[in-house]
């Protein structure tokens, strides 16, 4: 029955889709009989698209609303499950691996031993899917950058969806976590720890929400949230999210861990499956060419050129402007990139733009 129960739990989750869906494979197994006992994987099962309150799950999987209230609620602290109130109403999502499960395992930044061992279970699944399905090409940008403001020329046009500080000033609340790929990494090994900063990753509004309640991450001001920009800034961070105008978090990404950053650089143009619609200009009077920029370019995209000139590389730009932060003699400054699609409007219109690229 259980060895049924996870099949149908296969199924369901390559429905679901995301960057890792569920594959049938030695490896899915192993790891979801980790993370799901079978009446859990039974009530993910049930959750319909989207949110839904338990009377709705209850109804599918026929079982009283009670019990199925606590089943629930021990996923959603598990990360199996979302969770967000509507009044005095719970409402329950369903989400797919990535994005979702795999990061909530992680943003609470515990070293427990079934922490390393999901780890190591999740890692030998993403390995496995790689292997069996090559590089996932992406067609239409899933996640964006969202640039440093400060840098950018004066008379280039700043929309609000450009401006990370827009978005602190919107929401509340607002809730700060582990970076849960650096985190994945160093439970898998421990040396693999590129000393960046980890209690970096912001989530926004009902999401937030989410996270505090089940205890993944703290709920922050908006003051301390500006705070964890400008150390992000200063290590050479991306700010990444959602490739829509309104977004629900911001990572700040490192190229040798992260995934919307590593998915992004795998491809053979990595400006065009990730970008903030912004490119770097330098300044040859200020400049001094020193380095700085070609040493912090996380996309590999400027190179020393004729006399130790650097050279942009477009192909490879993403437009995040850790270039221009790290500059000493602040010779560069971000200007508009031609040819750069507006982010979707919402996640309806990012759907409909994926599925018109993959057409």
């Amino acid at each position: 029955m259980a060895d049924k129960i996870y099949r149908q739990l296969c199924e369901t989750m390559a429905k679901r889709g995301g960057i890792y869906p569920g594959m049938d494979i030695p490896e899915f197994y192993n790891l979801v009989e980790e993370l799901f006992t079978p009446e859990e994987a039974a009530v993910y099962i049930a959750i319909p698209q989207g949110y839904s309150p338990p009377a709705a799950i209850a109804g599918n999987i026929g079982k009283k609303e009670e019990d199925v209230v606590k089943i629930l609620e021990e996923m959603a602290y598990k990360g199996l499950c979302t969770a967000g109130r509507m009044g005095d109403t719970t409402f329950y999502g369903a989400p797919p691996f990535v994005p979702g499960i795999f990061e909530f395992q992680f943003m609470r930044g515990t070293s427990t031993e079934k922490d390393i061992r999901i780890a190591k279970l999740i890692r030998s699944y993403k390995k496995a899917v790689d292997k069996t399905r090559g590089i996932m090409k992406i067609t239409f940008p899933v996640n964006r950058v969202i640039p440093v403001t400060k840098t950018i020329k004066a008379e280039n046009r700043i929309h609000t969806y450009h401006q990370v500080k827009t978005y602190i000033e919107k929401y509340d609340p607002i809730a700060v976590s582990t970076c849960f790929c650096r985190h994945e990494a160093k439970l898998v090994d421990p040396a693999d720890d590129c000393g960046n900063p980890n209690e970096v990753c912001m989530q926004f509004g009902m999401g937030a929400q989410f996270v505090i309640d089940r205890k993944m991450g703290r709920k922050i001001d908006k003051e301390e949230a500006l705070h964890i920009l400008e150390i992000s800034e200063e290590a050479g961070l991306v700010h990444a999210a959602i490739n829509r105008q309104e977004i629900d978090f911001l990572c700040n990404c490192c190229s040798c861990h992260c995934m919307i950053l590593k998915s992004a650089l795998s491809q053979p143009k990595p400006g065009l499956a990730l970008s903030s619609g912004f490119m770097p200009e330098r300044n040859a009077e200020l400049c001094t060419v020193c380095g700085t920029c070609i040493e912090r370019c996380p996309a590999d995209a400027l190179t020393s050129g004729a006399d130790e000139i650097p050279e942009l590389n477009m192909d490879r730009c993403i437009g995040c402007a850790v270039c221009a932060t790290g500059c000493p003699s602040e010779a560069v400054v971000m200007i508009e990139r031609p040819g750069i699609t507006v982010p979707p409007v919402d996640q309806k219109a990012l759907k409909e733009a994926i599925k018109a690229s993959r057409a």
